[in-house]
């Protein structure tokens, strides 16, 4: 299965982002483009230093780590990236040209070059899960799920 955000031209990426950041009463501004542009345009997680590097060669600006750090907090608040607690790094959300609900996120992440992919997961195991961790005791912090694999690409090496 492709990543549907393959599909997607950077155009309709901003057009749909910027709908969403205004729907929700915020403003997508240029520096915030770029840098969701940064984490749509990598097949994989990356940190807030990698985002500052890429940002540099790709548009040929200076933006100081605690800047890329602000605007990535944005862009998760908006619902156009994620962070990734496990590997500590940023993706966009591959549901940026949906206009329709999903499911729950599971983050499949590649311990070893940090490549992810995004999946679906039914309601009905989240909630399972949030069972499961009731009885236990604790709370949901996040329904975000993340899973160290190996891709095929690293599992063949």
């Amino acid at each position: 299965m492709q990543d549907p955000r393959e599909h997607s031209t950077s155009e309709a990426i901003i057009k749909h982002a910027t709908a969403k950041c205004k729907q929700n009463g915020g403003l997508l501004t240029e520096k915030r483009k770029k840098i969701l542009l940064c984490l749509t345009g990598s097949q994989k997680a990356l940190s807030a230093y990698e985002i500052t590097d890429l940002y540099k060669e790709q548009f040929g600006e200076s933006m100081s780590p605690m800047s890329v750090y602000r605007i990535l907090d944005f862009l998760q608040e908006q619902g156009l990236a994620h962070r990734l607690q496990i590997a500590n790094k940023y993706i966009s959300c591959m549901h940026i040209t949906c206009s329709h609900s999903h499911e729950a996120a599971q983050f499949l992440i590649c311990s070893n070059c940090f490549k992810v992919k995004e999946v679906s997961i039914d309601s009905a195991l989240i909630n399972e899960l949030r069972r499961n961790v009731a009885d236990a005791g604790f709370v949901f912090a996040s329904e975000q799920l993340e899973v160290n694999c190996l891709c095929e690409d690293c599992k063949a090496q």
